[in-house]
């Protein structure tokens, strides 16, 4: 993951994290997991047991390392998050047709995350991310765009969680909610279900289509190339994390 002054790596059982501090300090943590999604098989769990565990690791993260920026937490960021969530709460609302809807919520749920990218250093250290590890992966240099972003879940994620709302609406008026609810959380599972095939058929017709809104998204706006001082910083959180997995 990056961040607004760095980059957060993490393995099957470790997290590390390097920063570049306002002073133009390298500071580095490392720690092993407490929550571990890798130890989960069970495939409608390991999706959303992968998706919290990433989530799970902020908290840890900014306790050891106060001055780590996360994308979310600069003020407009959190304005919008809010904003978006008043906006779908009010297409789910609308007379729309249910196409219409998904499309119109599928577009407000990427506005936070376009600001976020906007301003500051946060798309070029994302770049540092994906030039370190997939430089270290195979073996000679690659460029900013990586081909297991979390930006290719997006489409993925559009689809089932699409799929699962037009199936929620089916539902009686009185199981509506919790048919939204399980729709949510089969989505979450499908879509890293999915992700992991994509992977491991990266040629296959229907993975090149599903990863070509993350790899449009990684291109256009969510990387931009580092600098050498930011390199630095994702390959000591890499660097990190790999010590502690070995």
């Amino acid at each position: 993951m990056a961040l607004g002054n760095g980059v957060l790596v993490h393995g099957p059982t470790a997290w590390a994290c390097a920063i570049r501090t306002d002073s133009g300090a390298l500071r580095v943590v490392a720690r092993r997991k407490r929550f571990r999604a890798s130890e989960i098989s069970n495939p409608l769990l390991r999706g959303p047991a992968r998706l919290a565990e990433a989530f799970a690791l902020l908290p840890q993260v900014k306790h050891a390392l106060p001055e780590a920026e996360l994308p979310m937490q600069r003020p407009r960021v959190l304005a919008s998050m809010v904003v978006s969530a008043g906006v779908l709460q009010a297409a789910r609302r609308s007379g729309l047709r249910p196409v219409a809807r998904e499309l119109v919520t599928a577009a407000v749920s990427l506005v936070p995350a376009a600001l976020a990218l906007r301003g500051g250093e946060l798309a070029e250290y994302h770049g540092a991310e994906h030039v370190s590890i997939g430089t270290y992966e195979h073996g000679k240099e690659r460029p900013k765009e990586h081909e297991r972003c979390g930006s290719h879940l997006v489409g993925p994620m559009l689809l089932t969680n699409a799929l699962g709302n037009l199936a929620a609406e089916r539902a009686p008026a009185h199981l509506r909610n919790a048919a939204r609810a399980a729709g949510a959380l089969g989505a979450a599972a499908a879509s890293v279900e999915i992700f992991g095939w994509m992977t491991r058929h990266p040629k296959h017709p229907v993975a090149r289509a599903l990863a070509k809104p993350g790899h449009e998204i990684q291109h256009r706006v969510g990387t931009r190339e580092p600098t050498p001082q930011q390199l630095e910083v994702a390959e000591a959180a890499l660097r990190a994390c790999l010590e502690l997995e070995r």
